[in-house]
């Protein structure tokens, strides 16, 4: 079992940043992968950023390729995600998940609130 906490969310101005981090319980935390995904309202949850077990693989969607970096400590069971240059249109509800093995991910956090202004 994985508990996973977001932090780091908040109210910012359009072109600002924020750095988002998941805490994650449990001894196999570098064995997984890892995943950030956003919800606004009266959307559909939708894919941001993910990275393997080691740190060396990323993917990005498109909407945030070239503003958003994900990382992570294993020393520290946290994965981060590195916001720049926000847009309104980024204003969601971000969650980290994580995937055990070759499975989907499994396990999810709270969510943290990222409100951008315009």
């Amino acid at each position: 079992q994985v508990q996973l906490v977001e932090s780091g969310g908040g109210l910012v101005q359009a072109g600002g940043s924020l750095r988002l981090s998941c805490a994650a319980s449990g001894r196999t935390f570098s064995s997984y992968g890892m995943g950030w995904f956003r919800q606004a309202p009266g959307k559909e949850r939708e894919f941001v950023a993910d990275i393997n077990w080691s740190g060396s693989s990323t993917d990005y969607s498109d909407s945030v390729k070239g503003r958003f970096t994900i990382s992570r400590d294993n020393t520290k069971n946290t994965v981060y995600l590195q916001m720049n240059s926000l847009k309104p249109e980024d204003t969601a509800v971000y969650y980290c998940a994580a995937v055990p093995g070759g499975g989907g991910y499994t396990y999810w956090g709270q969510g943290t609130q990222v409100t951008v202004s315009s």
